[in-house]
């Protein structure tokens, strides 16, 4: 491809609205263009590195036995209903009307339609087990579009589901498609880390993602580096330490003049946050929620929705908390009725806590569950946080942020059995089908390659996403001999079937460098009055410094003989 033919150009300047590295270099090298939040055109660079990403990903799948189908992107709005998957996403799902006002969606993921697939074309247990796979648009309306396209609202995903006819069956494609992405990762040169996960809205009981460390990543995971533990900060646990007071004591009042918050409790009584109880409100679906959690801890709303399974949870506001008859500063659930109460696990880490009085500078000491009150819910609504304990090894946890590139999930029969998705088994009796599903988010991935491949001058693509293998760079064209070289060159690579992005422009050679490494392209091949004087061409890889003369002569074999090693 001829450079000064190829659409789109590059920018010196940082795009402003750009903040993460890969969105920047994105935009700079010409490769995407942004429509609107959220929304990107492709230009041909940044294209041909996403059919590499694509075709690497197809391969992949095919070897591990997936069969490629095309499912559709508009999908009856009662599917949703049918798994209750309207109610979970929320207004994460795009929705329109057809002309006879029947209401459609556009699919944010495919488990919906490939379970009813299945439904129609799966009797037997000889039909199993199935892999089926593709590479569609998605589409999610996200509330915050950011990082370019690391948080989109249309992207390019690949989902394979499994199907099996029990549970021993889904381990084993569990572990194939866990392989598989191994192997595909490995291939993008792009390494990852494994981590315990959150289902979300796809639900099923147990999933894992595929984590790129990445300083500008949006999710935080919380890992022990003296062992194998690590999570999604969304579902980490850790260890909470036992707070003892000695044995419960009788209940009494304190007054607390002007403490409000638990930091201000505690200095006032001159105790840890951790003897005493905190009160958070939520609405839940319309509904206020009493959240109670150990002072020294932080609710994980993420944790908490899954107990509470809301279609839309968010903070309740101080006018909120008021209206209820709540004190604000001074709550407890103690003698409080007409709410839900969820009560974080760490109120039985103790004995002994000061909570809030429900009476304006007064607080109750000697509080104790569930003697003193009661909870709807008991269960583990808390953030892990570095310097907590492993739940494993007892070790220090510590933090980092990274990028979401794959996610593995065990369905079971979430869905099998709301589509009434069977199959007859060995004894002639109907079984729900055992389902799994396993994503990769393709457009995302290229912005991950390049958080970590990348420097101050610009991209540094691994050669087999690259979307040129290398760049022809012609200096001083208006030498005539350079000139008839450098088209002699590009002629003979192409002809051997080298990818090869021709640097044709009547460029001074500062811009040719410059646009040769933050396009990112693996070899740059100079071409010079200097070099031809040696009857060599100069190359130099973009992942290193320094250069090399080749002699022109052979150089289409020794070319191969490097891309190879």
């Amino acid at each position: 491809m001829r450079l000064s033919k190829l659409f789109g150009k590059t920018q010196r300047e940082l795009p402003a609205e750009a903040e993460t590295a890969s969105h920047q270099l994105l935009l700079r090298a010409g490769m995407i263009q942004q429509l609107a939040a959220g929304v990107y055109s492709y230009l041909p660079l940044g294209w041909r590195v996403l059919k590499k990403i694509e075709n690497i990903t197809r391969d992949e799948m095919d070897k591990a036995g997936g069969q490629e189908v095309n499912l559709p992107v508009l999908q009856p709005f009662e599917m949703w209903q049918q798994s209750g998957r309207d109610r979970a996403l929320g207004k994460v799902l795009f929705v329109l009307s057809d002309r006879r006002e029947r209401k459609l969606a556009l699919g944010p993921t495919h488990e919906e339609v490939i379970t009813e697939l299945a439904k129609y074309n799966v009797q037997s247990y000889r039909d199993l087990p199935l892999l089926l796979y593709q590479i569609q648009v998605k589409f999610r309306d996200e509330p915050r579009p950011r990082g370019g396209l690391i948080r989109v609202r249309e992207f390019l995903m690949k989902d394979l589901y499994s199907f099996d006819a029990d549970e021993a069956g889904l381990d084993i494609s569990y572990q194939k498609m866990d392989q598989a992405y191994r192997k595909i990762f490995e291939r993008y040169g792009l390494p990852t880390m494994l981590v315990e996960a959150d289902s979300g809205a796809i639900g099923g009981k147990d999933s894992r993602e595929f984590m790129v460390v990445a300083e500008d990543g949006e999710d935080e995971i919380i890992h022990c580096p003296g062992c194998n533990y690590a999570a999604n900060a969304e579902k980490a646990v850790s260890v909470k330490e036992k707070i003892d007071n000695g044995k419960p004591l009788a209940i009494g009042e304190v007054a607390t003049p002007g403490a409000g918050s638990i930091e201000e409790v505690a200095a006032f009584l001159k105790i840890p946050r951790s003897h005493t109880l905190k009160a958070v409100f939520y609405i839940a679906d319309g509904k206020l929620v009493f959240v109670v959690i150990r002072g020294d801890l932080d609710v994980n709303e993420v944790k908490l929705n899954n107990q509470l399974k809301a279609g839309e949870l968010r903070m309740a506001s101080e006018a909120e908390v008021i209206e209820a008859g709540i004190v604000a500063g001074a709550a407890s659930p103690v003698g409080l009725k007409g709410f839900k109460v969820i009560a974080d696990d760490s109120v039985n880490s103790g004995t002994n806590f000061v909570a809030g009085g429900n009476k304006p500078d007064t607080h109750l000491k000697n509080v104790n569950y569930p003697r003193d009150f009661k909870a709807d819910i008991v269960a583990d609504i808390a953030q892990a946080r570095p310097g907590d304990k492993c739940p494993q090894c007892g070790g220090e946890l510590s933090s980092t942020r990274g990028i979401e590139v794959g996610h593995i999930f065990k369905l079971g029969t979430t869905y099998s059995e709301k589509f009434d998705a069977s199959f007859i088994d060995e004894k002639g009796e109907s079984r729900p089908l055992v389902m799994g599903c396993y994503g990769l988010g393709l457009s995302r991935l290229m912005a991950a390659v390049i958080e970590q491949h990348h420097d101050e001058k610009g991209i540094i693509w691994p050669p087999t996403l690259a979307p040129y293998r290398l760049y022809l760079c012609p200096l001083y064209k208006e030498n005539t001999k350079v000139a008839e070289v450098a088209e002699k060159l590009y002629a003979e690579l192409e002809a051997e079937g080298f990818e090869v992005l021709f640097d044709d422009r009547q460029e001074s050679p500062g811009v040719k460098f410059n646009d040769a490494d933050l396009l990112g392209i693996p070899l740059r091949l100079t071409v010079s009055p200097r070099t031809l004087e040696k009857k060599s061409v100069e190359l130099k890889k973009r992942s290193e410094k320094e250069a090399q003369l080749l002699p022109l002569e052979g150089i289409a074999k020794k070319l191969k003989a490097l891309i190879s090693d």
